[in-house]
């Protein structure tokens, strides 16, 4: 894939040309992570969109469901230089950002060095997020939202492209630290990881605990995943898809939303934020599937992995068992 620009003049033609061979070879990524990842199609087309849209996912799911495998494949697939670290309540920032060790040389002078952390990759694995320290939790909030960090005074751009996939289990939080809203916002997605039906479980018992397990095999390039990545920003968006977005999010915001359920149950709703995730998720959806522009229907597949970790509900719907995706639903009824 050229890495080339597309120019203000860019005949419609040949954009449209290349966004199809980013779809074509988008299916071949897709295809060969699903060898390896078994029965979570929708969990690799939502990460897969996730990284097509520049953004960062956050992974919820119980021990077991492949979460680790799935970055370690990604990582290969797509030509990525990929790390993970494992989030403890011991766990420092300077672990993650790195840190300056004072060096002296055979001449007797002394000076610091700095010594990069694991965050210094392409595609970095945050496992179990939320059992390390609120301080040490931020210490990605720059990384993700600015690609660089700060140490000492002194700021060190991360390389590029730079993804954080995070991971959560979802039923031991005795000793966890929930992520404060300023960070949530900073995913793109949340991305819910379930148990697959008996036949996909069955295919992967056959392929996994035999000899012939298949290996990951690049498909792309860091090079060509940045390519996709501005190609995916010049993809034309409808009127009636960019209204559908807007009025989407703006009705899950409690103080200016005239729908009576948000208004009861939601303490408060998705920023502005919330709106350009779902743009560039919607074309990320509509690449996947081989198509030109986004569609409504894009928006209402992704209004709840974009939406859900964006909105809080209050006690008084928490007392009634009313859950958020109830209340996305609901967001969404006016449009399907």
């Amino acid at each position: 894939m050229s890495d080339a620009m597309p120019t203000a003049v860019e005949p419609a033609q040949d954009l449209a040309s290349r966004i199809d061979a980013l779809g074509e070879r988008m299916t071949a990524v897709r295809d060969r992570v699903g060898r390896i990842i078994f029965g979570q199609s929708h969990v690799i087309d939502q990460t897969l969109i996730t990284l097509l849209a520049g953004g960062h996912a956050l992974v919820i799911g119980v021990p077991g469901l492949a979460k680790t495998r799935l970055v370690e494949t990604l990582g290969v697939v797509l030509g990525l230089s990929e790390k993970r670290v494992q989030f403890t309540p011991d766990l420092m920032p300077a672990d993650i950002l790195g840190s300056e060790v004072l060096e002296e040389a055979e001449s007797g002078r002394r000076s610091f060095r700095f010594i990069k952390g694991p965050v210094f990759c392409q595609l970095l694995m945050a496992d179990e997020i939320n059992r390390a320290s609120p301080r040490t939790q931020s210490a990605l909030l720059q990384a993700m939202q600015e690609h660089e960090v700060s140490i000492a005074g002194h700021r060190h751009p991360l390389p590029s492209p730079f993804h954080v996939l995070a991971t959560q289990n979802p039923l031991e939080l005795e000793g966890t630290y929930p992520l404060p809203e300023a960070q949530l916002d900073r995913f793109l997605m949340e991305i819910d990881i379930t148990y697959t039906d008996i036949g996909a479980e069955r295919t992967m018992l056959i392929a996994t605990t035999g000899t012939d397990e298949e290996p990951p095999v690049e498909v792309m390039s860091a090079a060509d995943l940045e390519a996709a990545q501005r190609l995916l920003r010049r993809m034309p968006v409808g009127e009636t898809v960019v209204e559908a977005i807007l009025g989407l999010v703006r009705s899950g915001r409690p103080e200016s939303s005239d729908i009576d359920e948000v208004r009861s149950h939601v303490s408060w709703g998705p920023g502005p934020r919330a709106s350009q995730a779902l743009m560039l998720a919607a074309r990320g959806r509509a690449i996947l599937d081989g198509r030109l522009s986004p569609s409504i229907d894009d928006v209402l597949a992704l209004a709840g992995p974009v939406l859900r970790h964006r909105m809080a509900l209050n006690f008084a719907a928490r007392a009634d068992g009313i859950v958020i995706d109830q209340v996305i639903e609901r967001l969404c009824a006016p449009y399907r």
